[in-house]
């Protein structure tokens, strides 16, 4: 594959997602928020607690917001105990709110908490996922992951997530699809690649989900996997945006074609642009 026909490919599709990006998020995104965003961010020692009370849980909230989310608590469910914060304004110190930048933790309480397989209802939405037969292209991505001296596992242990990165080592959750097995792996590949050097420590989590995700949506578009709205709908879940992909477009076009040349993609596996 020529480096220009690999620029091509790469500039091609991140205007597609740059576009899409800044057209706003999908509507299977804004469900996926409204659902997601009633949940708590865990402490460890709260992570500690619900993996003691019930091992298999994968997503939990409250009562109400099971609620909310219209499903709800299965009779004589018991609830997993857990430490919430009490939040309180810094400026007012009497009255307990929703937590914000202006807001601080004055103490915790016991409260409960319930595993989605405790409830019954209305389905989660889902992020859009990748379709299409990568083909070849699965082994030798993973041969050259091989030839980058990282290992690549399984583990059911991983989940909810597809994938992980931790620096020489890859995971993969079993059971994805060929296309969703191949996303994920790129995916983690650019992590490897792009956020494993000096470089991390100047950037922040959402920049290098962005990127990371951006190599992967070139990468899929380029040997012709349907990505549909996967790429924007995770972007968009860590907060990023067209204007911080175009901040990393330099890092996202020399990884993508790297990876692309490696795997000896060829113009002719994109779909038109």
């Amino acid at each position: 594959m020529k480096v220009e026909q690999a620029k091509q490919i790469a500039s091609n599709a991140i205007e597609q997602l740059r576009q899409a990006l800044e057209a706003g998020h999908s509507e299977r995104l804004k469900d996926y928020l409204a659902a997601m965003a009633r949940f708590r961010h865990y402490s460890w020692g709260n992570v500690m607690l619900i993996a003691s009370q019930k091992p298999n849980a994968t997503h939990v909230a409250g009562f109400q917001a099971w609620h909310k989310v219209g499903r709800f608590v299965k009779k004589g469910e018991k609830g997993i105990l857990i430490l919430a914060p009490i939040i309180r304004k810094k400026t007012e110190t009497n009255s307990e709110t929703e937590p914000d930048e202006s807001s601080v933790a004055v103490g915790f309480r016991a409260a409960y908490v319930f595993d989605i397989s405790q409830t019954d209802g209305q389905p989660l939405p889902e992020i859009g996922s990748v379709n299409g037969d990568p083909s070849g292209y699965r082994e030798r991505l993973g041969k050259f992951v091989a030839e980058q001296d990282i290992a690549l596992e399984y583990s059911d242990e991983i989940a909810p997530a597809r994938g992980t990165s931790s620096g020489g080592k890859i995971t993969l959750l079993p059971g994805q699809s060929p296309a969703e097995e191949f996303a994920t792996l790129a995916h983690e590949v650019a992590h490897e690649m792009m956020h494993r050097d000096e470089r991390r420590g100047s950037t922040t989590k959402r920049i290098r989900e962005t990127e990371a995700e951006a190599v992967a949506f070139v990468v899929c578009s380029a040997i012709g996997l349907e990505t549909g709205s996967a790429a924007q709908d995770y972007i968009g879940l860590y907060g990023g945006d067209a204007s911080l992909l175009s901040e990393s477009l330099d890092y996202v076009q020399r990884t993508s074609i790297h990876i692309l040349n490696s795997i000896g993609a060829d113009e002719s596996s994109a779909p038109p642009a």
